[in-house]
């Protein structure tokens, strides 16, 4: 049985070994602390699979620079599964449930930069022909968003973005 739940302060050390784990290198999950420290986390939730953390997903707010001003988005990520219990429907249900936690947050949408095979399945699409990017065009391929209703995004084009902790990955 799946639980996701919000973060707790004793999961925090088993959040950090499923990002570590799952990424194959500690840096994810130094973000997730860093952020954390920051204070900036608005969802961080967690997939209790029999009392242990199984998965972990963040979400951000991130800022859309616009001709007309900024626009406040959310930004999911990381996301991360331990290897053992990836392919088994946990990132599916992180990434609905994140979603469902951010609809109250007045965000127009949620980007996320990540595998181009995975997310279009939750609806995301890619941002770049909507004139929505992140850093250069070398991400164009990588940078996909769903909008929280529809409609939010339109005509809003912009960069995108992210807390600097973000860079240190």
């Amino acid at each position: 049985m799946i639980i996701i739940r919000s973060e707790e302060p004793g999961d925090i050390e088993a959040i950090f070994e499923v990002n570590s784990r799952a990424f194959g290198t500690d840096a994810e999950a130094r973000l997730v602390n860093t952020l954390r420290d920051q204070g900036v986390m608005m969802v961080s939730l967690v997939a209790d699979v029999g009392g242990k953390v199984a998965g972990h997903i963040l979400l951000t707010p991130v800022t859309i620079d616009t001709p007309d001003g900024p626009v406040i988005a959310g930004g999911l990520g990381p996301m991360a599964v331990l290897p053992g219990h990836q392919r088994s429907g946990i990132g599916s249900i992180l990434i609905s449930a994140g979603l469902d936690a951010c609809r109250n947050f007045g965000w127009k949408g949620v980007f996320v930069v990540g595998h181009p095979e995975f997310y279009p399945r939750f609806g995301f699409v890619p941002a770049a022909p909507l004139g929505l990017r992140y850093k250069g065009e070398e991400f164009d391929p990588y940078l996909f968003v769903k909008e929280i209703s529809p409609g939010a995004l339109q005509g809003i084009s912009g960069m995108i973005r992210y807390y600097s902790a973000f860079d240190e990955v």
